[in-house]
């Protein structure tokens, strides 16, 4: 589902970002990527969502070459693609169900297709009943939730969440988890980067640690493996 083949990114200040990763994510799987701030996480995610080109190297997702997907083309792309960040990134002047929907609209869904889908999904997230909350109306797990909702609403076959639980109280970020465990197992790919020692450690999934851009641990059902 996703490979990347020795790749590095150099940045225009000589920075090594990433250097020779070489790292295979199955269809299905649920992975942590996890390493201190700097260590190259959000450049590996920027190079799937393709924001970024490998300086060397190379990244296939779905049996698709990044390098070869052209410019315009990026767009449609990244549609296979759900996107789960740490600020929620709603829009203040939608409600629940607009926030969804425009996820589907930007893809030029049809309105019977928006009117389907939308609610079946905010079922799954257990805001069927805060449809027409605004966001500010929302506690901040309730805004992830939605985030979440707008993230599946297209079925992508790759979901990355990028430190999902980092503005949420224990209670609530296992709330969370529980979701993204739930679309993982309906056969979603999740990446998941996070500095959440305790939820990595609780979940005893597949844990990739980079420090310093180069992975330095791949282990199936590991743990955090970091001191803070």
């Amino acid at each position: 589902m996703i490979e990347f083949k020795n790749v590095t990114k150099i940045y225009d200040n000589k920075v090594y970002a990433l250097s020779d990763v070489s790292v295979n994510i199955n269809r299905g799987e649920f992975v942590f990527l996890v390493g201190a701030s700097g260590a190259g996480k959000s450049t590996f995610i920027k190079m799937l969502l393709k924001e970024v080109d490998p300086t060397k190297g190379k990244i296939i997702v779905a049996g698709t070459d990044l390098a070869n997907i052209k410019r315009k083309n990026v767009p449609y792309y990244r549609r296979k693609i759900g996107m789960v960040f740490q600020d929620f990134r709603l829009i203040p002047t939608m409600n629940v169900y607009e926030n969804v929907a425009f996820a589907m609209r930007v893809v030029e869904a049809s309105h019977r297709d928006i009117r389907k889908r939308v609610p079946i999904v905010l079922g799954l997230v257990g805001l069927s009943n805060k449809y027409k909350a605004f966001p500010n109306e929302l506690s901040g797990g309730e805004q992830q939730r939605v985030s979440l909702a707008r993230a599946i609403v297209n079925n992508p076959s790759i979901l990355i969440a990028d430190e999902p639980t980092g503005n949420l109280d224990p209670e609530t970020a296992q709330g969370i988890m529980e979701l993204l465990n739930d679309i993982n197992r309906a056969g979603t790919t999740i990446l998941m980067a996070t500095h959440a020692k305790d939820i990595v450690d609780n979940m005893r999934k597949r844990v990739i640690a980079i420090e310093k851009g180069e992975i330095i641990r791949d282990e199936q059902r590991g743990g955090y493996g970091y001191e803070d």
